[in-house]
Parts: structure tokens; sequence; C-alpha cells
């Protein structure tokens, strides 16, 4: 089997049959394992391209993702501790972000640990597993709320009114290992459809109403993986952009190499979510 072109199952989903707007809980049940939503699932058998070697070629105006190798100061038992998270891997990031995208101001909002634990559910944030569905991270309602929200209120519409960019970018690294198992897809934005293809998507929290967006099946898409991306690599995953000459977003899913290794590690990893100023 090809190490530069492997075909897997990808997530996509079916918009609900009565027209209303898609919606699902971001918990599963803690009984069934099973995540409530008013759309059915639609898997697809799709090729996905290993990028290594030629990672240059995807960036975050055009591709709507890029890779990056930087090292981080943290040892994997550090991502342990939010604290240590917080303290040190966010300074870190919010450099590295500067850096790569020359913005002038990035605000980091949060993070999440994801940890393949088998027969284990996905039941609250602390349980967070790879995320086998494509989706994309943000619509312009959501993204404009986290202006809102972690932005001093006249800062935020004095920012929003001046018609300066924005974005929300994640930034997505492996921790401890190569993500050899479940590792994570990213659709190039020049095959997707903006129109027909990517669906506002209510999504329930604990504790707040969030807006993703559930992205539907097209043989246009194209799905590109960097094939055991080390804790040294990290990738930029553009989930929202004000401008609109520049790739909007990009969809992402964990899957299922057929190349794994049989004794590769779980996977672990970390996305900070980044608001990033211009």
């Amino acid at each position: 089997m090809s190490i530069n072109v492997v075909t897997s199952s990808i997530n996509y989903f079916t918009p609900p049959t009565d027209g209303s707007q898609p919606w699902g809980k971001a918990e599963a049940d803690p009984t069934t394992g099973e995540q409530q939503t008013n759309w059915e699932r639609d898997p697809r058998q799709v090729q996905i391209e290993n990028v290594r070697g030629c990672e240059n070629e995807y960036e975050l105006d055009t591709a709507g993702f890029s890779y990056h190798k930087r090292p981080t100061a943290l040892t994997a038992s550090d991502f342990d501790s939010d604290a240590t998270i917080k303290e040190r891997y966010y300074p870190e990031s919010i450099e590295y972000l500067k850096e790569v995208t020359g913005a002038r101001k990035v605000i980091l909002y949060s993070h999440t640990i994801r940890c393949r634990r088998p027969r284990e559910i996905d039941s609250d944030s602390t349980k967070r597993q790879p995320l086998q569905q494509a989706h994309g991270d943000q619509t312009l309602k959501s993204a404009t709320r986290r202006v809102h929200r972690h932005l001093p209120a006249q800062e935020a519409e004095e920012f929003l009114a001046s018609g300066r960019r924005f974005q929300i970018i994640n930034l997505w690294r492996p921790i401890g290992n190569p993500a050899l198992d479940f590792p994570l897809a990213l659709c190039d934005f020049r095959s997707i459809d903006q129109d027909a293809d990517l669906f506002p998507h209510k999504i329930y929290f604990a504790k707040y109403e969030g807006e993703t967006l559930a992205v539907r099946h097209s043989d246009r898409h194209q799905w590109k993986y960097l094939r055991g991306q080390t804790p040294e690599e990290f990738i930029l995953i553009k989930c929202f952009d004000s401008d609109p000459k520049a790739a909007f977003m990009t969809a992402h899913t964990a899957f299922i190499d057929p190349t794994t290794p049989k004794d590769a590690p779980k996977r672990q990893s970390i996305e900070l979510r980044a608001l990033v100023f211009y």
C-alpha cells in the first residue's frame, strides 16, 4: 500500500430532511456513547494525500492550513497541567503565531487535549478523543461573538466597525509521539464550494451554545495529511477569516490511516484556539 495516497473513510453529514438548521450536542451520552443530533452521518471512502516533503505548497491564505516545524519547550508530561500549558505553552505559541502570520495581536482563548482511549466515552471536556467528523470550527456569527467575548466592549466595537482583518486559527500539535494513530486530515479550501458544501451547525455544550460548520460530501474535495507528524511539527488550521479574498476556513477531521503500524502509540494532541488581529 502506498504511503503517498491512502484510502480511508471520512464522516460527512447529511442535512436534516425537514430543512431545519442542523444541531448536535458536544458531549456524547455517558451510557450509550452516542452524540445526539438532528442529522445523519454520511461516511465516504476518499483518497487522502500524504504531503510529507511538499508541506510548503500549502498556505493559510490559499489552502486554509499550513505546516510548520518549531519545537516546544514543554515535555509530554507538562501537558498534563492546564496551569503549565497556560503559563508556558500559550506565550510560546503566541510568538509562533505572530512570526508566521505577521499579526499585531494574538489572544489564545482556549485549548483542548485529545487522547485516544479505546472504549472510553467522550462524555465531557476532560475526555476528548480524536473527532472523526469533517467540520469547520467557526462561522461569521460565532467568530464575531468571540471578538466581543475576548476584547473589552469598546475595543471590540471599534475594531469590528473599522473593518480591519481578523482570523481565528487553531494551532495543532501532537504530544509525546508522532501522530501515526488517528492523524488529522485537512481539506484544501480551493476544493470546497462554500455555498453547496458548508452548513451552519448549532452545537450545544454543557454551559453555552456555539455554531460550527457541518460539511456535505463532494467528489471535488482534496484531502491532505502529514504522515507521522512529530511533536516538533504543528499545523495552523484556519477556522475563520474576515478577508473575503483569502481562504475562509478549512474542513478537518481525524481518520484511520490504514498504513499505521499496529504498535503505534495512541494519539495525543493539543489544539490551541487563537483570535488573530491585524
